[in-house]
């Protein structure tokens, strides 16, 4: 039996398609209702992604010749395993493409390549109330971690924090 051919392709992102990116990020800022924290654009990407010391990678989907969707990932590590990982820091179809099986194409390359890299993890993070994420994801056979939360310092308490000023806890 012959596999249906696909109407997309995955790649390798390249630098031309850094202004392409930066419009899905921001297009996943707004869907997420944090477009005021959004500061992504080509020239800040740019070192991160292609620079000397590249922090992440990214993967595009293209459908006719434009880029419709991202996987942006980058390499973690577990102390329990002894082992790499890989973080998927945000994966964005355009909703227009979705349904096409981009999201899952790009998922199955990133668990692949995973794998290919001795990986013991894939794992990525949902906000909760993303009910059709959720359940898209635990299609896939992905665990909804339900036991732990992110914590995160940024911006102006990074800066404070990083300075050795920390907000003390209160001591009875």
């Amino acid at each position: 039996m012959d596999a249906i051919p696909r109407s997309f392709t995955l790649r390798p992102a390249e630098v031309r398609d850094l202004p392409a990116i930066a419009g899905l990020i921001r297009e996943l800022a707004l869907f997420e209702h944090l477009e005021h924290l959004c500061e992504a654009t080509p020239d800040k990407l740019m070192p991160h992604l292609f620079g000397a010391r590249p922090a992440a990678e990214a993967r595009v989907a293209e459908v006719e010749g434009a880029v419709v969707g991202f996987a942006l990932f980058f390499t973690n590590f577990s102390t329990f395993l002894a082992r790499p990982g890989l973080y998927l820091e945000d994966l964005y179809v355009q909703p227009a493409q979705r349904g096409r099986g981009i999201g899952r194409a790009l998922l199955e390359h990133l668990g692949a390549l995973a794998v290919e890299r001795g990986c013991g993890r894939f794992e990525w993070s949902v906000l909760d109330w993303n009910e059709n994420a959720i359940r898209f994801y635990e299609r896939m056979g992905a665990t909804v971690m339900p036991d732990w939360r992110i914590c995160r310092i940024a911006g102006p308490a990074l800066e404070r924090f990083s300075a050795g000023s920390a907000p003390s806890a209160s001591r009875p």
